[in-house]
This record gives C-alpha cells, structure tokens and sequence, in this order.
C-alpha cells in the first residue's frame, strides 16, 4: 500500500473515532471507544503497524501523520469528556437534591468493603490448611520482582507499558517476590499466603493500575499436580460454595512448570450459562503450577530436595464474581449506593 493510500485510511479513521466520540452516551461508553481506537490495541495502533512495509524516507511522514491524528482525536476525547462529565454532574445534582426541612436520617452502620470481604473470607479458608500470612515492599527491587521468579532481562513483563519504574525499583507487578524471599530464607516446610495491593499500567473495564492479590504457596520435600488440584478444589467449594467445579487448562507462567489457568463454575448460573459467563458455565479466576526448578536454583535452594506449588487470584475479580459486579472500576470509587447495594445491609 503505498504512503498516500496509508494517509488517507487515517483520515477516514480520524473522522470514524471523531463521529463515536460525539456519539457516546456517558463517560464510561467514551472511554470505551477511546479504548477501542487509541488504546495499545486499537485501530490506530493498527494502523502504526504497517509503518514496517514503508521505506525509510517515507516511515518519517507516515509517523508524523500518526502523531497528529492521535494528538488531534486527543483533543476531541478532552472535549467530548468535559462536556459529558458536566452533564452527568448536572444530572446526578438534579436527582439528588436534599429537602433541607426533612428531619434528619438514622446514622448508617458500617460494613467491610468487598474486598476487604473476600480477601477476609479467603484467608480464613486457607488458614485451616495451616497457611499463615505474609506480606512484603511495595516498592520492590528488580531482582525479587524479576530474577527471582525466573523472568529474564527480555520478557514482555518488564517492558515499561506494563510496569511501573522508581529511581531503579519498581512498584511490585504481583505478590510473588514475598514467596520468592521466603524461599531464600530455607526455612522448610513452607505454607505461607501473599496478599497485598500491585501496581501495573491497566485500565478498562476488568482491569485496574492498583489492584490486589492473593498467592498461596507451599514447598516440601514432595508436591504434585494432584497436591495443587486438590488444594485449589477445596479453596473454591468453600469460598462459592459446595456444588462449585474446578477446571484446570495448560498455561505459561515465567515461575512454574508446569502450569495452568484455573476455572470454575460460575457462581451465578451453577454451571448452566449466563450473560456473566458468556454462556460457557465456566469463569477463570487465576493461574497456578508447580514451582519452577530455576526459581529454587536462584535462591540457593537444591530443586531436587525440595519442591511445590503455587496459585494466586486476583482479588478486585474475584469480588467482582462472587457478587456480581459488572465493572471493576466500581471497586474503588467508593460511591455510597454501590456500597450499599454490594458491601451488605445498612452502610
């Protein structure tokens, strides 16, 4: 395809994400269509894509073009956002006026945060299997948040769109670099639960830059597949409850080998098919596996003596399952109606 050509299929997307930008019902409808035309898989980073097929004296104008498309739809997005979040708020102040010579309402009892819920209800299933808490930095050194976990210098992981950089250090992307310092310590058998807040470079509507996870990991001088299926069985019959199903689907994870997605019946439709689970009667809810041989070697720890499993979920989605929250960024807006409707009677 040749530069004019190329230029010209920008124009007409430039005009297509203007007209869905001015057609956005609500602010949540537009962010969407941000996503879907200047998000790292939208449309435009489709279009930057087929720069490669260009010369090198036509890549600078084609590169160019791009950055002022995107600079241009930019602007459109800020307008078109201001203008809608000055709607809503006119709205929201229309619909909640307050009667001043009304007598006053009760004071409201308070009730845990959904997630402060589950990641309560989660320990205290895994603490009857003799796992105890852990918690580790926020602010971690590569070499535990990396290294230790068996993620080369090359891996996607670390590229800077995906992880937040410090001076050097890097706000933790998950919870493993705790089970990776309890294993340099070679204190075994080891039955320790991580849990805690991460930080990665996400937004949408299943996705947030700070959410939080819950690892749990045992070494010994014997663990199996069967060891890790049964424990994570028994972890989501009594977390959803007794008729819940488990599933386990081939994976990859840098820091276990092998390993696998885990599944579960859906809570909300048993197993049956509902909108919440696209109609397969299955939902994912985290990752698991066996832990890697490399990830005891670089710890000073003989992989031949010693061995285990880990699994972790992340805890935003699974409130989001276990109550049927359709948006994640519900979770920390700490708006008082969804509180009400989701953390439980009365706050």
């Amino acid at each position: 395809m040749s530069l004019q050509a190329m230029e010209k299929t920008l124009d007409l997307l430039q005009i297509e994400a203007e007209t869905a930008f001015a057609q956005a019902k609500n602010s949540q409808d537009l962010y969407q269509q941000k996503v879907n035309y200047l998000g790292k898989q939208g449309k435009l980073t489709e279009e930057m894509k087929k720069m490669a097929g260009l010369g090198p004296q036509e890549k600078p104008l084609f590169g160019k073009k791009i950055n002022e498309v995107k600079q241009k739809l930019e602007l459109v997005y800020a307008g078109v956002e201001s203008s809608l979040a000055e709607n809503e708020l006119s709205k929201k102040l229309e619909t909640d006026k307050i009667d001043l010579t009304l007598p006053a309402a009760g004071s409201d009892i308070g009730a845990p945060h959904p997630v402060q819920k589950t990641i309560r209800d989660m320990f205290e299933i895994m603490s009857r299997l003799g796992y105890s808490l852990e918690l580790g930095p926020l602010i971690e050194k590569e070499q535990y948040n990396f290294e230790a976990l068996n993620i080369p210098a090359d891996h996607p992981a670390r590229d800077m769109q995906d992880t937040f950089f410090v001076e050097g250090a890097v706000l933790r992307t998950h919870t493993s670099p705790i089970w990776a310092r309890a294993i340099e310590r070679k204190v075994f058998p080891l039955k320790i639960i991580s849990t805690g807040p991460v930080f990665r470079v996400d937004s949408d509507v299943s996705h947030l830059p700070h959410f939080h996870q819950f690892e749990c990991v045992y070494i010994g001088k014997k663990a199996s597949m069967g060891d890790l299926k049964g424990t994570i069985s028994f972890f989501m019959r009594e977390f959803f409850g007794a008729q819940t199903q488990t599933r386990f689907r081939p994976s990859f994870f840098p820091f276990t080998e092998p390993s696998a997605e885990v599944d579960c019946t859906c809570p909300m439709c048993k197993g049956k098919g509902c909108p919440v689970c696209k109609n397969s009667g299955w939902i994912e809810v985290g990752g698991s596996g066996l832990v890697h041989p490399n990830v005891f070697t670089q710890a000073g720890v003989d992989p031949e003596e010693w061995q285990g499993f880990a699994f972790g979920f992340g805890m935003e989605r699974m409130a989001m399952i276990r109550y049927g929250i359709p948006d994640i960024r519900l979770l920390p807006e700490n708006d008082l109606q969804f509180l009400k409707q989701f953390a439980g009677v009365g706050l």
